[in-house]
């Protein structure tokens, strides 16, 4: 299993970061990929994943939510931080990420996007903001992850401006003519614990959209599936997210994971 979406960065897991890893490890987790959020932690995001090479794998962005009046300045401390680690490619290039220095593999522009659910305040910079991490995608030829609260009109709007950009709608729970929507563009669905949540109707939302078009992940510390819900999650309880999209594609649980799988390996250019 690849967990796709994890803040592993996150302080809950400090102080026994080797041996949560470990557990994960041995359950059959075989990378993690790590979002940022915001300038303040970028650094965390890449010391964490630096510690652990082969294994976690960073992503650099600024959350909707952290899109305040300093969203400039943020989006600068990010944007040095690429540069350093990243030579620009075309965007047409077969080759989609290069290394300029370190050991560090990055991965994605992320965690992106649009959330109008807790304050629309900065509802204009989160667009410009927005549009610039695209635009750094097109530049390194790098996937997104995108974050979608309550804006999926606005979000997917943005998102056809940059054809050639491909990526995960993050934490994936709506309607099955947005899941068509947003498979057509040729993004992936991340599916996690909520899938398992027992008055959720992702379920049937998902019918008709392909396996291939579908990823795992955690969004751990958060959403954490059943039997676990409330508490902080693991990315080895991806397994039962596996189980319930079984039981919707009427298919084992081992062709699930193998599928999601390959499928982040082939968006996010993972060697595994």
């Amino acid at each position: 299993m690849i967990d796709t979406h994890c803040h592993i960065d996150d302080p809950q897991y400090a102080d026994e970061l080797d041996a949560f890893l470990a557990a994960q490890r041995a359950d059959g987790v075989e990378a993690i990929l790590v979002p940022g959020v915001e300038a303040a932690t970028t650094q965390d995001v890449l010391d964490v994943c630096a510690k652990y090479p082969g294994y976690l794998y960073p992503a650099l962005g600024l959350h909707p939510e952290n899109v305040k009046e300093d969203w400039r300045e943020q989006l600068a401390i990010i944007k040095s931080a690429l540069d350093k680690h990243l030579v620009s490619t075309s965007e047409t290039s077969e080759t989609p990420k290069t290394l300029s220095t370190s050991n560090l593999r990055l991965v994605a522009i992320g965690e992106i996007g649009l959330d109008y659910h807790w304050d629309t305040t900065y509802k204009s910079e989160q667009h410009e903001a927005l549009r610039e991490q695209m635009r750094w995608a097109q530049q390194y030829n790098l996937p997104v992850m995108i974050h979608s609260r309550e804006a999926t009109e606005d979000t997917l709007s943005i998102l056809r401006e940059f054809p050639s950009v491909k990526g995960v709608m993050h934490c994936f729970s709506g309607s099955h003519e947005v899941a068509k929507q947003v498979v057509d563009m040729g993004y992936y669905l991340g599916i996690g614990g909520v899938l398992t949540f027992k008055n959720c109707r992702l379920a049937e939302h998902l019918v008709g959209i392909p396996l291939e078009s579908l990823v795992l992940e955690t969004d751990a510390p958060y959403m954490a599936p059943v039997p676990y819900r409330g508490k902080r999650n693991e990315s080895r309880w991806m397994r039962y997210v596996a189980e319930r999209l079984a039981q919707v594609y009427d298919c084992s649980v081992e062709h699930v994971i193998e599928q999601t799988s390959a499928n982040a390996r082939a968006l996010f250019g993972l060697n595994l």
